[in-house]
């Protein structure tokens, strides 16, 4: 029975019915199963299974944002049935959109394909220089930076981001990710990043094994 209802959730969230999700997960918790279950297979299931359509082009940026907003309502309601050792770490990534640049629809389905894989994902914004990257990733011990850029002429401030990790001590703890429309793997590699990748789901697959060795 447990596992139609965690079946359910994940359709319901596939398909953006954000008020039928937490109708479902209210469901779910009144019939006894577990906080930690009803995330994990129910909510980021769904979520996962929108990453790999997003991927091979099945579903477009309006779905993956729709089904994004249904899994927050969702977790919004588990998370006072959430105790602290119910979930586990899967690992924290600072994203934010380079200096100079104000982009962020591309940052934006980054972060939520990565909270769709249960990471922590502490969003800086747009228009962020490296002292703040790494001034963040210190404060939140971060295991990842996440880069994008969607101008060439701002791209350069992922190689100060680098840099700056280097000279703070912290570049043997963080891995780097970069990505945007002018990023490449070739300018990956000239700048000692630690991963390019060309969209958000891979972007978010990359995360969680840096994080978790998976």
């Amino acid at each position: 029975m447990s596992k139609a209802i965690l079946n359910e959730i994940s359709t319901l969230l596939q398909q953006g019915r954000a008020p039928k999700v937490v109708e479902a997960v209210k469901n779910a918790l009144e019939q006894g199963i577990q906080p930690r279950d009803i995330l994990e297979e129910g909510l980021l299931a769904g979520m996962n299974v929108i990453g790999e359509k997003f991927k091979n082009n099945e579903v477009f940026v309006p779905e993956v944002l729709i089904a994004a907003r249904a899994m927050n309502r969702g977790i919004n309601e588990l998370k006072p049935h959430l105790a602290d050792g119910d979930v586990e770490e899967r690992g924290t990534v600072v994203i934010g959109t380079v200096k100079g640049d104000l982009h962020d629809i591309g940052k934006n389905l980054v972060r939520m394909m990565m909270e769709g894989k249960g990471l922590t994902v502490i969003d800086l914004g747009t228009d962020v220089d490296a002292e703040r990257y790494i001034a963040a990733a210190r404060e939140h011990d971060a295991d990842i930076i996440a880069c994008s850029a969607l101008l060439t002429t701002t791209m350069d401030e992922m190689r100060r981001v680098v840099e700056k990790a280097t000279e703070a001590g912290i570049r043997d703890k963080v891995k780097i990710m970069i990505g945007g429309a002018p990023i490449t793997q070739q300018y990956c590699d000239q700048i000692g990043a630690d991963a390019y990748t060309p969209d958000a789901s891979t972007a978010a697959e990359v995360a969680l094994e840096f994080c978790t060795g998976a």
